[in-house]
């Protein structure tokens, strides 16, 4: 099995932007985009993986602190297929074209996902971070952008596309990138037949403890005031 971490980085949403896979310091990969989002970076590092990787037949394990890249492949991408690439609600998936080289990478491939808590010590995590971040910084003053060794024996790639036009605005692209992460953190909005919906929610004790003061006051259990917010 290969393992690998994946990660994703925009100084701005959108802005520069980075992408990187990371193995071990002999395979790791980079590159990004002048102006893209967080989860474009997110999504890209997860695809050059699958390309880099599509010549071996080794099972892939794909280390993630997005929950929305997830997500978008073991959740949702099934039932935005069938919609036409469209959300419940009607209107276009977001990052579609990126998300349909995704579903093309990953036809045949033995793959699995984890999900790993970013910026906390996760040691492939965080490598892979400082090489998206170090892209981005690139682009952003104009550098030369660090993209690693790759995969020795991948086959060869053609040159780096232009990302995908994120939105027009930065209020725009920073609105959705914080609802696509947050739909990927509370629940799978595209499932039509769920009535009851599970969500985890990880408190320290500090914020534990406010809250439960709070549902105390207002005369409530604390899962009940948060129904209430949500």
């Amino acid at each position: 099995m290969i393992t690998a971490a994946a990660d994703g980085s925009a100084l701005g949403n959108p802005g520069p932007a980075g992408w990187a896979w990371y193995v071990d310091d002999d395979r790791w990969a980079a590159g990004g985009w002048k102006r893209a989002t967080n989860n474009q970076g997110e999504l890209k590092a997860v695809l050059e993986l699958l390309r880099a990787t599509a010549h071996l037949d080794d099972e892939l394990l794909i280390q993630c602190d997005s929950q929305y890249v997830i997500n978008c492949v073991t959740k949702w991408m099934p039932g935005w297929k069938r919609k036409g690439w469209r959300k419940a609600d009607g209107k276009p998936v977001l990052n579609q074209d990126l998300l349909q080289e995704l579903d093309d990478a990953l036809v045949g491939r033995r793959y699995r996902f984890e999900w790993v808590r970013g910026h906390a010590g996760h040691a492939a995590n965080e490598a892979a971070d400082v090489r998206a971040r170090a892209a981005a910084t690139a682009y952003q003053q104009g550098g030369a952008v660090p993209s690693g060794p790759g995969w020795a024996g991948a086959p060869a790639q053609g040159p780096v596309e232009d990302a995908p036009a994120p939105p027009a605005s930065l209020a725009e692209a920073a609105a959705e990138d914080r609802k696509s992460s947050a739909d990927a953190t509370l629940f799978d909005f595209d499932d039509p037949t769920a009535d009851w919906l599970t969500m985890t929610l990880e408190l320290t004790s500090e914020e534990h403890t406010r809250l439960v003061e709070r549902a105390r006051e207002s005369g409530r259990t604390p899962e009940e005031f948060l129904r209430g917010l949500i």
